[in-house]
């Protein structure tokens, strides 16, 4: 017990669980967008897979890191239209478009791989450029704050910034709160003159689009190339957190930080002499768990 507390309670520690949310962060306020206009955005994962790779070829190919995200945002933001095409347009089961889509990801990103470089499973081959850390001024000098807040990456940072946009794009812009009315009452709105298809199709653009940044986060902040299903369940775990904040981003938020701190147990588990198999599970036990006491608490509610 002593080794493991030894561990944990280290600022390097805390400095981990944020380092490890960010990419759930993202993830969760993708799932929150589609969530509120009454989608399911079940490709998450498979949207952030695929801008994971992109970023990493934009990146190596325009030799521009900010280019590499750009592009990353515009392959989850295509990636999130042909969701919508299949089910706005189709009208194919979300949920079951969403997991062919997965499932097209983690073997059209290996295709392209091979096809541009001859890599496989990891783009070694490919020079991709990462983000680059940020110190913030006057917070890295606080003896234990700084150690935490500060010398994160650049998209830990445009994570919590659109965080707080995000939170004031669903409450005070007309297509935050034409988002929210569609998510809870879609026959008013049709009634009232809007199109339901057309505020849906931008509520899943944008969750696209974030879903974009973290992909890029995985593949140029996290590591410094993109690996086979590198996402590992991210975008999953991120629906559970949207479920579990019901809706609110600063509650989501929370939430997300949980996991984080699931993963980060995770990771340093593993130095000590146990299975790491067994510790990689640890975060998605976690899930399970927490998605257990989130049933138990809606069907008390509801009893």
């Amino acid at each position: 017990m002593k080794q493991i507390l030894d561990l944990i309670l280290t600022w390097d520690f805390f400095h981990s669980i944020i380092l490890l949310s960010t990419p759930i962060l993202f993830a969760t306020m993708a799932a929150l967008v589609s969530e509120r206009a009454g989608v399911i955005n079940i490709s998450i994962e498979g949207a952030m897979l695929f801008s994971a790779l992109m970023g990493v070829i934009g990146s190596a190919y325009t030799n521009s890191a900010f280019l590499g995200v750009l592009i990353a945002i515009l392959a989850g933001t295509a990636f999130a239209g042909l969701l919508s095409f299949f089910h706005l347009k189709l009208q194919t089961n979300i949920v079951l478009t969403g997991i062919a889509l997965n499932l097209l990801a983690s073997g059209l990103t290996i295709f392209i791989m091979y096809v541009l470089t001859g890599d496989k499973g990891v783009s070694s081959s490919l020079p991709s450029k990462t983000i680059p850390m940020v110190n913030i001024p006057l917070i890295d000098k606080i003896p234990i704050l700084g150690n935490i807040l500060s010398g994160h990456n650049l998209l830990t940072y445009v994570a919590v910034l659109l965080l707080i946009l995000l939170t004031i794009f669903l409450n005070r812009t007309r297509l935050g709160k034409y988002i929210r009315a569609v998510g809870e009452n879609p026959d008013s709105v049709e009634t009232a003159g809007i199109s339901v298809g057309s505020v849906r199709l931008k509520a899943l653009l944008i969750s696209g689009a974030i879903s974009g940044l973290g992909g890029a986060f995985m593949s140029m902040a996290y590591v410094s190339m993109f690996t086979k299903d590198m996402v590992a369940g991210r975008g999953f775990i991120a629906l559970a957190a949207e479920a579990m904040g019901h809706g609110n981003p600063l509650v989501c938020a929370v939430c997300v930080l949980f996991f984080g701190l699931a993963d980060a147990l995770s990771n340093n588990l593993q130095i000590l002499n146990l299975s790491s198999e067994l510790m990689r599970l640890i975060p998605y036990v976690f899930t399970l768990i927490m998605l257990a006491v989130y049933a138990l608490q809606e069907k008390k509610k509801k009893g």
